[in-house]
């Protein structure tokens, strides 16, 4: 009999394998599809040698994750790529503001009048960041906190609404970016805890970054994967399961699924029927002749780039999308473009380019258009350089991952309650009604992003049944 099964090889579902095969235990890997990866996975989806990445592309929270920080995944063929800048939001005069490894030149793009509130927001959590990020990406129920102090002085900058913390910025540079940096997670901007989630962002583009993986987000998977071999641990691929049985026996199982998908193989009926999934997406990979051609310089060396014309522009897509259940018409879009700093993603002299903006959940239009009216304020003659696309609503994302319920990339709403308590109003968000079954997806705290930590913290509680039984 095995120790553990873990089924849905993500990056928390590998993660969580490793941190038990690390242990001594015995584990094993059930993945529907025919590769691992999840939300991290790198495809030709356009034309051959381009290489996208079909979800997550620039990764923030994975170079300052806790967990993969702690494993050996550099051996295994991981490398961070950072760009010139790790980030740009260009406005429609040329110009841009930045988030740039320094906080005094992202200080200087907000212009005189916020240099020096925007440094006093961010500089005091610096130096005691990666143990912020830790207990920040932790539970009590997983690891007391070992800066409380710290941690309760962030929760007190971050827990409010976002407009509450740019309220002590004057003018609409630091006003816009900051609202971008809430976009990443299809929030309004008035929601609860909605500052904490900008001020990561920022504070992990200071610490260390917003690189790419060297040859896509694939990379990220494949270390694990093979780390996980290495360990003994075994992955199965093409393995769709439905229900408990179709899995051999184990002292404890653990689900990479949404909670949605969970109930319904473990037999759990409305255990998660008030857990509510957040707006889609609709994404389009570009294969691009050549860079995109920014106004702002800024953009051209930045991994990413936000677009919005300012903040009431931006919170009035990600109200659209959230709240009045439609399709903005000027959609707030992140794009990514890789081959900045990798150029084994496309042929030569060509690029790949990655872009989405918010959409109800399950919506079925084709906002194509939309995005690229957007991208030609900031980028003129844009359209000139696509050599083909790939587009996928909520409907294809969905059934490309099944974790992506109504094209809700999150795998949840990342607003109300529901920001810091997931999957249920629970101190064990990793056990079910069943004391061997467990879930680890990003439907847990901490919540989205290829970082692991859902995984990581799930991995302890796992561990601690194992010992127990």
């Amino acid at each position: 009999m095995l120790d553990a099964v873990v089924v849905g090889a993500g990056p928390n579902g590998l993660t969580v394998a490793v941190e038990l095969a690390r242990r001594g235990f015995s584990v094993a890997v059930f993945e529907a599809r025919d590769t691992v990866g999840g939300g991290a996975r790198t495809e030709e989806l356009t034309l051959p040698g381009f290489r996208h990445d079909p979800c997550a592309a620039a990764h923030p929270l994975g170079v300052n994750s806790p967990a993969f920080r702690a494993l050996p995944l550099e051996r295994y063929g991981l490398e961070w790529l950072h760009p010139e800048l790790p980030m740009a939001h260009p406005f429609t005069d040329g110009s841009a503001a930045v988030l740039s490894r320094s906080v005094a030149e992202t200080a200087a793009s907000f212009g005189p009048r916020d240099a020096g509130a925007y440094r006093r927001l961010v500089e005091p959590f610096l130096p005691k960041w990666d143990t912020l990020v830790r207990d920040f990406m932790s539970l009590p129920s997983t690891a007391l906190p070992r800066d409380p102090v710290t941690l309760a002085r962030f929760g007190l900058t971050g827990l409010p609404p976002s407009t509450w913390l740019t309220s002590r910025f004057r003018d609409e540079r630091a006003k816009t970016l900051f609202a971008g940096l809430v976009g990443h997670v299809m929030a309004p901007l008035s929601g609860f805890a909605t500052g904490a989630i900008g001020l990561v962002f920022a504070l992990a583009a200071h610490a260390r970054g917003w690189p790419v993986a060297r040859g896509g987000s694939q990379s990220i998977s494949d270390a694990l994967a093979a780390y996980l071999k290495d360990l003994g641990g075994e992955i199965h691929t093409d393995y769709e399961v439905k229900r408990l049985d179709d899995l051999p026996p184990a002292r404890a199982y653990v689900f990479d699924t949404s909670p949605t998908a969970l109930a319904k193989i473990a037999g759990f009926g409305d255990y998660y029927a008030n857990y509510r999934y957040g707006p889609g997406v609709f994404k389009v990979d570009y294969a691009l002749d050549g860079p995109v051609p920014w106004t702002a310089k800024e953009a051209r060396t930045a991994g990413t780039v936000q677009i919005g014309a300012d903040s009431t522009e931006i919170n009035t897509a990600l109200r659209a999308a959230s709240r009045e259940n439609r399709a903005p018409d000027r959609p707030f879009m992140i794009t990514v473009q890789p081959s900045v700093v990798d150029p084994t993603r496309a042929p030569a002299g060509k690029q790949v380019f990655w872009a989405y903006g918010h959409v109800p959940s399950g919506w079925t239009g084709d906002l194509t258009d939309a995005l690229e009216r957007q991208l030609e304020r900031f980028a003129p003659g844009f359209r000139d350089r696509v050599l083909a696309r790939a587009t996928a609503g909520p409907p294809e994302l969905a059934a490309r991952n099944a974790n992506y319920v109504g094209g809700d990339i999150g795998s949840g709403a990342v607003s109300g309650l529901q920001i810091l308590l997931r999957p249920k109003l629970s101190l064990s968000p990793y056990g079910t009604p069943h004391p061997a079954v467990f879930i680890c997806s990003s439907s847990t705290p901490p919540g989205p992003g290829v970082h692991g930590m859902s995984g990581h913290n799930a991995a302890k509680a796992v561990w601690r049944r194992l010992r127990q039984a």
